[in-house]
């Protein structure tokens, strides 16, 4: 599931973001969702959020399987 609908991301929830300096690359970061910072129902680029550990970047998975 990607995270461009606001109502699928919720505070607790683990994602995958990019980050605006990983954009070029493509890394992506995982995390918890602490907030949501779009406020719009819909972004075709992902709903922007703030992780647990303070990383900003826009949601591209929602519940991404675990890194090895």
């Amino acid at each position: 599931m990607d995270g461009q609908y606001r109502k699928d991301i919720y505070p607790g929830l683990k994602v995958a973001i990019i980050l605006k300096k990983d954009q070029r690359s493509g890394k992506l970061t995982t995390g918890i969702v602490q907030n949501l910072l779009t406020s719009a129902a819909y972004h075709s680029r992902g709903i922007k959020v703030r992780l647990e550990d303070g990383q900003v970047g826009r949601v591209t998975e929602i519940d991404p399987p675990d890194e090895d």
